[in-house]
């Protein structure tokens, strides 16, 4: 049996590769500091339920009987585990190493890409062939709602089948570590790279797909991606694309859509997600699903948590938890929001100092674009993790870009206490207030805090 320990095996990343191969057969371990900080419980739970041992992160995870031990691209030298393993000459294999040689281990490998949508889109998939038989295994960034009843984290789906979907990061450059038989590409915008280098990335990842790809023909450098094989492309403005959606109607718990002249219904809001759910229908239907089953499968998937998860209400104020954090998610998060009544209060945490230097300007104008004159804007500081990097930017000057662009009620506030502080003092009946951000798992337990103390 081989022996795997995992350092930061509570990122939704790591913690998913590690589920899969402990149903695998495999003796599986792991670390967090998270955990030795009292942070992460219901994830630390969650693992060892399924009998994954964890371990302080102090080096002790590491034995010399281990295999390897698997690190997150964000786990650096000087942590006990690494320093421990490199003493002990065990192998140390990144994530999306260890991520690539599981995907490659099946027979009908699908990556799912794209900088905005493939979270979603990936459950989606996952959810459609699990349900129509197909016994797909799938890992996951996110946590999946349909399956919160299982043992262990949601964020994969486990059956002994020949499928196996992932979601394809092209932040960490790990896309190209995938050749599948199918991929989608959910669309291509600015986020951790330039257009350019985006467009080349899954350009090369759809040349090294053996069957089909699926297309976003609503973006132009999506639509422009070439294939000699199974091409499909989806879109919900142009009736001519293989998959076309329309007739998009709000609906107070969801959305409803027109496909191929059938009325099917989503209970997840905004457009964005009906894009989503075509490009999940278009990769199924590659891999033997009916369109028609697939969309009605989809009408029982209830997404993944933080995509604009309702938290609870209190006192007629709704609280809403969401992961946008690019200029592509937060113009369609907020456009999904505003399509309802109710004055929106967000708190948007940026992560990141690299990322908000290239693109934070672009997403304080999509939040003074998409934001009604009365909604409020507050920020805490950018989100950091740890590690050497130039904090040369602040969402003080953040901040400064949305009043440039007319936000009148845009505040910068030092911390989350802070912020919650400043919500409480705003907040009325009939507000929305919407907790945005990425990487910092407890901007949920922040959400609950706004809500406990409305």
């Amino acid at each position: 049996m081989k022996k795997v320990s995992f350092c930061g095996i509570s990122g939704s990343g790591m913690s998913a590769i590690a589920q899969v191969l402990k149903h695998s057969g495999y003796e599986v371990r792991g670390t967090d500091r998270n955990f030795d900080l009292g942070r992460d419980l219901e994830n630390k739970k969650a693992l060892e339920r399924i009998g994954i041992k964890i371990f302080p992160q102090d080096g002790s995870a590491v034995t010399d009987d281990l295999d390897y031990v698997c690190a997150s691209t964000a786990v650096e030298d000087s942590i006990a585990d690494i320093k421990s393993a490199k003493e002990k000459g065990v192998p140390i294999r990144l994530r999306p190493e260890v991520l690539a040689e599981i995907f490659h281990s099946y027979k009908y490998p699908v990556a799912v890409g794209g900088t905005s949508g493939k979270t979603t889109t990936t459950a989606m998939v996952g959810y459609i062939l699990d349900k129509s038989g197909k016994n797909p295994c799938m890992v996951n960034g996110g946590l999946l709602r349909n399956y919160e009843n299982n043992s262990g984290i949601p964020n994969i789906i486990y059956n002994h089948g020949d499928i196996c979907v992932v979601e394809a990061d092209e932040s960490n450059g790990s896309i190209d570590l995938y050749n599948p038989y199918v991929s989608v590409i959910t669309n291509i915008s600015r986020d951790h790279k330039t257009l350019d280098e985006l467009q080349v990335l899954f350009q090369k990842l759809a040349d090294r797909t053996k069957y089909g790809v699926v297309v976003n023909d609503d973006y132009d450098l999506c639509s422009s991606i070439t294939y000699s094989g199974e091409r499909r492309t989806f879109s919900i403005k142009n009736h001519k694309a293989d998959f076309y959606a329309g007739a998009i109607t709000p609906l107070k718990d969801g959305v409803s859509y027109n496909f191929c002249g059938k009325t099917f219904k989503l209970k997840l809001i905004g457009e964005f997600n009906v894009a989503n759910a075509l490009a999940a229908i278009s990769a199924c239907s590659l891999l033997g699903v009916d369109k028609f089953k697939a969309a009605e499968i989809l009408e029982t998937f209830l997404g993944t948590r933080r995509r604009l998860e309702v938290i609870g209400t209190k006192k007629q104020i709704t609280v809403i938890d969401d992961f946008a954090h690019n200029p592509d998610k937060v113009k369609a998060s907020v456009s999904a929001l505003r399509q309802y009544e109710g004055r929106l209060i967000v708190v948007f945490q940026p992560h990141g100092f690299g990322p908000m230097r290239q693109v934070g300007k672009e997403i304080m104008q999509n939040f003074a674009s998409g934001l009604a004159e009365n909604d409020i804007l507050i920020m805490p500081e950018i989100f950091f993790v740890g590690g050497t990097v130039t904090k040369d930017i602040s969402s003080a000057d953040l901040i400064n870009h949305a009043k440039s662009f007319g936000m009148k009620n845009a505040y910068f506030v030092d911390d989350k206490q802070a912020a919650a502080n400043l919500v409480w003092q705003k907040a009325k009946a009939g507000d929305r207030i919407v907790v945005m951000g990425a990487r910092d798992n407890s901007l949920t337990d922040l959400c609950r805090q706004i809500l406990a103390g409305l």
